[in-house]
């Protein structure tokens, strides 16, 4: 008989995890795994919220909070749970934020070797004569890496950045095709550069979606250079310039990212802050002042950590479901996370929280230990729907021929 007449019979199973109990460790899981969901019962369906109108509030897992930002998103770190989103998909001028994107093109050339940090660029006329923002690099000079980055990083040097792209690549304009590529490899999907700085162009556009992404890729791919966004000043040409992300002295465990401002873009900043081992990444645009930046960046970054926590629902070893095998040396298969489950909840929300199990039973031998066997699915008010991978946590050997053939003979006979 094949594996697949074999295993004919075998049902999709859900079995719904109180997870509030499990959050709080007040059962063992085995127990909580016997417990059934109603017929037909099926979470949420995933999707954007929609975007609220320029002057509407934020859209929040507790219900609307009110920003005079014209964008903004706060995210999770490590769950990439929205705490906080408003207009966060509208393409806008990124301003100064986009120096994000040239700093991760050239932290990524520094970690392969392309570029040295000692090494000397040449500052061409066109850089020198850059307008706004500006390290003050002097033409014809050689300035080192390193300092272009501080520059770019500290100063947020528009003549900084043309130094760097024209290096890189020969001119600005070829820079920024570079720009697009990388963008659209590391999973940006709504942004279009057009230039190293993000001076004013109608077609250079980001969103505060994409700027989130790119936030936590420059923290996790770039450890060893995004500690420079946490530098409070530097000094160039004998001219010294603070650093002007509020947040790292208003805000308590505030160690990055970047300002912008333009007259259409208004005040905006990607912010990163860190306390214990949560870490949220703060966008906001279109606010009126630096103080308003300033004000309302502390605010919302304050009220993140404030009304929300990270929950560790199983530990990577916990089994949370014993499945039965059919024809295998084993009765069961233990189903496990692989790594440890962690969501992101409103304090005190834990008891709407539903966690379901879903898999076929029984599974066919063999067996391999990390083998998907399943998912458990999370939802709820005021929690992300997330769909996670339950692997096997031991090998299971197929039965041999003389070993198998009692054990066809009683499925027949448990089917009839």
């Amino acid at each position: 008989m094949s594996s697949r007449a074999e295993a004919e019979g075998a049902t999709r199973r859900a079995v719904l995890l109180p997870a509030a109990a499990l959050a709080a460790g007040a059962l063992p899981l085995p127990a909580l795994a016997q417990q059934r969901p109603p017929a037909g019962a099926r979470p949420p369906a995933a999707g954007r919220t929609p975007a609220p109108p320029p002057g509407a509030p934020a859209t929040t897992p507790l219900g609307p909070v009110d920003t005079i930002a014209r964008q903004a998103l706060i995210v999770d770190f490590d769950t990439d749970a929205v705490l906080l989103e408003k207009n966060a998909d509208e393409r806008m001028p990124p301003s100064s934020m986009s120096k994000l994107m040239t700093m991760y093109v050239v932290f990524d050339m520094m970690k392969k070797g392309r570029l040295q940090p000692e090494q000397g660029l040449p500052v061409s006329e066109r850089a020198w004569r850059m307008g706004g923002s500006k390290m003050f690099v002097q033409i014809g000079n050689q300035v080192p890496v390193d300092a272009l980055v501080r520059g770019v990083i500290v100063q947020s040097g528009n003549d900084a950045c043309i130094v760097l792209a024209e290096a890189i690549s020969g001119s600005e304009q070829q820079f920024a095709e570079l720009l697009n590529q990388e963008a659209k490899r590391i999973g940006l999907k709504d942004s279009n550069f057009r230039n190293a700085t993000g001076w004013p162009d109608p077609e250079h556009r980001m969103t505060c979606r994409d700027l989130a992404v790119l936030a936590k890729r420059i923290i996790l791919d770039f450890p060893e250079y995004y500690r420079i966004y946490n530098e409070r000043s530097f000094t160039w040409n004998n001219i010294s310039q603070e650093n002007r992300n509020p947040t790292l002295a208003r805000v308590p465990g505030a160690d990055g990212l970047k300002t912008g401002h333009t007259e259409e873009a208004g005040f905006g900043l990607t912010a990163s802050a860190r306390r214990g081992e949560r870490r949220l990444i703060l966008v906001v645009n279109g606010l009126p002042t630096m103080r308003a930046r300033a004000e309302e960046s502390e605010r919302l970054l304050e009220w993140g950590f404030r009304e929300f926590e990270n929950v560790v629902l199983f530990k990577a070893s916990d089994v949370v479901e014993e499945v039965p095998v059919h024809l295998g040396n084993r009765r069961t298969v233990p189903l496990v996370g692989g790594k440890d489950m962690i969501v992101t909840l409103p304090r005190n929300w834990r008891n709407r929280l539903q966690a379901r199990l879903r898999y076929e039973a029984p599974i066919a031998a063999p067996v391999l230990k990390g083998q998907e066997l399943g998912r458990l699915e999370v939802s709820g008010q005021g929690v992300p729907n997330l769909s996670l991978p339950l692997l096997a946590g031991a090998d299971v050997e197929r039965l041999g021929l003389i070993p198998r053939i009692p054990a066809v003979i009683n499925s027949w006979f448990a089917g009839a």
